[in-house]
């Protein structure tokens, strides 16, 4: 591993799944820091605050489609009206349980999101994701 990522961004409304997730990578030891949010609205607040003038821009997303109040298309909906700031280049993934196939077409479809992956998240799918979005670092 050349460098590490600044920020990995895991949004789930489920506190073990937030969890786990925070688990495999930090044994993974890919990033600088990882913070987890249990709502889409929670993540996109984040986005849009600040620290020392600057925004959060982490480097990574792990996004869950099915959460109450607003979902994970609810959030890109909202995350496409950010400024370009806020946004940084950030790489979204979902990471679901949904087994509907009409998710993961839809996903395609979506210019944000970047891959579509089932839970959980294992070593060897971020391991996938960090070769294939970061190749130059891992």
């Amino acid at each position: 591993m050349k460098e590490k990522l600044n920020c990995v961004l895991l949004i789930d409304d489920d506190e073990p799944t937030n969890f786990i997730n925070e688990l495999v990578i930090k044994k993974a030891n890919c990033t600088h820091k990882i913070v987890a949010k249990q709502g889409a609205r929670e993540a996109l607040a984040y986005l849009m605050s600040q620290e020392d003038g600057e925004h959060p821009c982490p480097d990574l997303i792990f996004l869950d489609i099915n959460m109450p109040a607003m979902n994970g298309w609810d959030f890109l909906e909202e995350y496409r009206k950010l400024d370009e700031k806020q946004k940084g280049k950030i790489v979204i993934v979902m990471l679901t349980t949904s087994l509907n196939p009409d998710d993961e077409e839809k996903a395609r479809g979506i210019k944000e999101i970047n891959d579509f992956k089932s839970k959980p998240l294992t070593k060897e799918i971020l391991e996938e994701i960090l070769k294939k979005y970061y190749p130059d670092r891992f």
